[in-house]
């Protein structure tokens, strides 16, 4: 798109908001049971056979706590990338917006709604950079909404640490973890359920300024068109 194009339509946001804040909580209530199933293997102790996964290839069959456990890690992988799907929709909804209100191009190009999250380096201020933007454009006046800063505080601290929503590590090897040092799984679950939280009050923050500053009169898209901006 070239820069003497128009800005974007006004798109509704309310209905993106409502279901990016309930995916947050649902991501947020899942890492809250799999924070309950960290204490019941801790409490539960590594059995005499060791841990599940033995090394050189060997895995020993599990019992019944650890395989609840694969379940709810599973379920919790599901509702994260859920999350993670609802709140680029809702992220793209309001960069389109935030220029229709300023009339200018978003400070970061397109390709960084996504790069941003996974570039080295970069990603650590960029996604929370492009919704400072976000929210700038649509408000100059209004100062950033403080959830802003403890989204992206707690953000940071679970995925930093290597065992929050970026980690690699297997479900046998969390497992083996909870057994012998639980309490930096403890720690990470609690950033992450609070970076969903904050993410939440952060979402409802945004859209309301801009639901604030939309014109009564301005046009709105009610199709669904590509994301503008590129």
């Amino acid at each position: 798109m070239s820069a003497s194009a128009e800005p974007p339509a006004l798109r509704p946001v309310q209905g993106v908001t409502h279901v990016a804040v309930a995916a947050l909580l649902l991501a947020g209530a899942a890492w809250a049971a799999l924070a309950v199933w960290h204490v019941r293997l801790a409490a539960a102790g590594q059995p005499a056979s060791g841990p599940p996964d033995q090394g050189g290839g060997r895995h020993r069959p599990l019992n019944e706590l650890e395989n609840a456990y694969h379940l709810v890690s599973s379920l919790t992988e599901v509702a994260t990338a859920l999350c993670a799907i609802v709140f680029l929709a809702w992220l793209w909804s309001v960069r389109d917006n935030a220029r229709a209100l300023s009339g200018e191009r978003p400070r970061y190009a397109w390709p960084w709604v996504y790069a941003g999250w996974v570039v080295p380096v970069a990603n650590l201020w960029v996604p929370r950079g492009i919704i400072a933007d976000i929210h700038r454009s649509s408000a100059p006046d209004e100062r950033l909404p403080r959830a802003l800063n403890w989204w992206w505080g707690l953000w940071l601290v679970g995925t930093l640490t290597g065992t929050g929503l970026l980690h690699a590590d297997t479900a046998d090897n969390v497992i083996a973890r909870a057994y012998t040092d639980v309490a930096p799984l403890l720690f990470v679950d609690a950033a992450v359920i609070g970076t969903a939280v904050a993410g939440a009050l952060m979402i409802r923050a945004v859209s309301a300024v801009q639901r604030k500053h939309m014109p009564e009169s301005a046009p709105r898209a009610t199709g669904t068109d590509a994301p503008a901006g590129w």
